[in-house]
């Protein structure tokens, strides 16, 4: 399970005024913004992106100042991936250490979408016994053991919330490095990274789109 929410795509203008800087032919920019705010790449910057953009990661440096936010959803053995992914991306997350006990475990706080019955027994077993050493925790925040407990027990299905911040060229490395990859959560970000303006353009470089 992976949800994506709260996405902002930010810093276009600035970005593809810079990629004209080498030449000087800032007098052919056209682009604008419409009237709902967004950035729409006029014929000659398009032109321009896409030929920077395809032409390889040392010509388009412009895309590493089109910047994107977003709230991330997602189970721990997904961040684990996602974690190789450290330059030019930050994110701040919800912390298990602080906030674990701030809510009582339930079956929906874990991605469990691909498991058969076994699998679901076997969770609901394990979330009955860490919502059990919550309830001591909150009813005695000296009961180390039972934080011990949740801490150590909690397994990698558990779903955590991260605002994610990166650029265009860390989304084409995650693109083609996870596009076929086993995990079905890849295969929704990488769905959600085409979806990005101009995505099919300047995202898409190596002419590979499934």
């Amino acid at each position: 399970m992976i949800k994506i929410e709260r996405c902002s795509v930010m810093n276009f203008e600035n970005a593809i005024r810079g990629a004209r800087n080498p030449l000087n032919s800032w007098d052919r920019m056209d682009s604008y913004y419409d009237e709902n705010g967004n950035y729409v790449l006029g014929e000659n910057d398009l032109s321009l992106a896409k030929r920077l953009s395809h032409a390889g990661s040392d010509h388009r440096k412009f895309l590493r100042q089109i910047f994107v936010s977003v709230d991330i959803t997602a189970p721990l053995y997904w961040w684990k991936e996602f974690d190789t992914y450290k330059v030019g991306t930050v994110a701040n997350s919800c912390s298990t250490m602080h906030k674990i006990h701030a809510k009582a475990f339930e079956r929906e706080d874990f991605s469990c979408d691909r498991l058969d019955e076994g699998g679901l027994a076997a969770l609901d077993a394990l979330v009955e016994y860490l919502e059990a050493e919550r309830v001591k925790f909150c009813e005695d925040k000296t009961n180390k053991q039972a934080w011990h407990n949740m801490i150590q027990l909690l397994p990698s299905s558990y779903n955590q919330m991260r605002t994610v911040t990166l650029n265009y060229e860390n989304l084409i490395n995650i693109y083609y490095a996870r596009k076929t990859h086993k995990l079905a959560e890849w295969h929704t970000l990488c769905d959600w990274i085409m979806s990005l303006p101009y995505a099919e353009d300047i995202i898409a470089v190596k002419g590979e789109q499934n």
